[in-house]
């Protein structure tokens, strides 16, 4: 269990085994997207340990998943600068654990938009991996009634009264700008990951965030959707970039 601002948030967490611990105890934090139909929410992130044990067994990492406020057994609604908090509240339990020396992020969709953008703001992060990552959330803040019913559809936002500021709910859909904080991340390394064929973030959003940041290693992953998680190619290329990272 972790502990955000008060809130419990479901965690899971992934030790390799001794014979395979990769050279200087790295740690990843593990962050899921946002769910998209509706009442999925209860559901979100259930691959996850899955690929987190995967990664520790094959890598050699120390690998924590989380279920961000609003998402599996975790308390609280979804607010876009909640979930940054909880993700730094990731990063505080994995190096509180004291079996890691260095922390890094991956994260799909949501998750690695913030992965970026917690890591341009916390020294402690080594480097990010984000997959069919969002440079900016523009279109969710030009619609933000519109944004926060969906958001009660899919099962994010459960409580009826919830945000109890609506203008400070949308402000952090306006201010979160992973765009800005890629070059804030840099010389840092950074990883992403983009299908060809995704029909949620295009890859113009990918190329934009390799641009600020500098020196990205971009990887465009021909025929592929959205959810590449669940896409052999795009796991690769993970575990080699997680290689090269405990080798430096």
């Amino acid at each position: 269990m972790i502990h955000s601002e008060g809130l419990r948030l479901q965690g899971y967490l992934a030790r390799p085994s001794p014979q395979s611990i990769a050279p200087n105890r790295p740690g990843l934090v593990l962050c899921h997207g946002l769910p998209t139909e509706a009442s999925s929410a209860a559901s979100t992130a259930q691959t996850y340990p899955e690929l987190a044990d995967r990664l520790a067994a094959e890598a050699g990492w120390t690998v924590l998943t989380v279920n961000l406020r609003g998402t599996g057994e975790s308390e609280g609604n979804f607010s876009l600068g909640g979930w940054l908090i909880d993700l730094r509240s990731a990063v505080d339990h994995l190096l509180a654990t004291g079996e890691v020396e260095g922390v890094w992020l991956a994260g799909s969709s949501t998750g690695g938009s913030l992965a970026i953008c917690e890591a341009g703001e916390d020294e402690r992060v080594r480097g990010v991996a984000a997959l069919s990552a969002r440079a900016d959330f523009d279109d969710w803040a030009a619609h933000p009634r519109r944004f926060l019913e969906h958001a009660r559809v899919i099962g994010v936002v459960r409580e009826p009264e919830f945000p109890p500021r609506m203008d400070v709910w949308t402000r952090e859909l306006k201010e979160l700008r992973p765009l800005s904080l890629a070059a804030k991340l840099a010389p840092r390394p950074l990883l992403l990951v983009q299908g060809s064929d995704d029909d949620m973030v295009p890859a113009l959003d990918a190329r934009a965030l390799a641009d600020c940041h500098g020196s990205a290693e971009l990887r465009i992953i021909n025929g592929a959707g959205h959810r590449l998680r669940h896409d052999p190619r795009a796991v690769a290329v993970l575990m080699g970039w997680l290689e090269r990272q405990a080798a430096m």
